[in-house]
């Protein structure tokens, strides 16, 4: 598969944009922008953030609590602090529940590690959710390689069946299902910059 090609199917759909903070290995706040960002389960609380390898952040997430900073609408400034390209203003850090956490945004998500998986050449990171904050504040969204803002809804409500939900669908309320033992899972580790 072509990369350019990739990219560019990747970059149709759209997705928020998060600043994945923790505490670098002498002590202070670190964060990096990142929009590969899943909710993943419930029961457990789980989320899952997936970084590059050779990104600063995946060696300080190694075994550690951090923190997933859903940004609001008026905090292009800060994704693009996190992605390398500082501005002006100064980082408004606050202390969270188990990691820093940023100032002023939509939504903020705490997380003791749960488990690193193998992503090729990502690393996916799972945390199981300990504290959330939520505002008003509108989203920030990034699609086609380009910061946008949440338009008008298209419908009064979601859709919520599913065919493979146990009240509504394939299978009915008395299945369960049991998860892997974490040792069927490859896990591993950062390759240095």
């Amino acid at each position: 598969m072509e990369p350019s090609a990739l990219r560019a199917v990747f970059g149709r759909f759209a997705t928020g944009v998060t600043v994945i903070t923790c505490t670098s290995v002498d002590g202070r706040p670190h964060g990096a922008t990142v929009t590969a960002f899943t909710p993943i389960s419930l029961a457990p609380p789980l989320v899952q953030v997936a970084l590059t390898r050779t990104s600063k952040a995946c060696l300080y997430l190694q075994d550690a609590s951090f923190a997933v900073n859903v940004l609001a609408a008026d905090q292009v400034d800060v994704a693009m602090q996190f992605a390398g390209r500082p501005g002006q203003d100064p980082v408004r850090w606050q202390d969270g529940p188990v990691a820093p956490v940023l100032a002023h945004t939509a939504a903020t998500i705490s997380c003791r590690p749960w488990r690193v998986d193998d992503g090729g050449d990502h690393l996916l990171f799972l945390g199981e959710v300990v504290d959330v904050a939520v505002t008003d504040a509108r989203p920030l969204l990034f699609h086609g390689s380009a910061f946008h803002e949440l338009g008008r809804r298209s419908a009064d409500a979601a859709w919520t069946g599913c065919a493979d939900d146990p009240h509504r669908g394939w299978f009915d309320a008395t299945s369960s299902f049991s998860p892997l033992p974490a040792s069927a899972y490859r896990t591993t580790t950062c390759a240095p910059a």
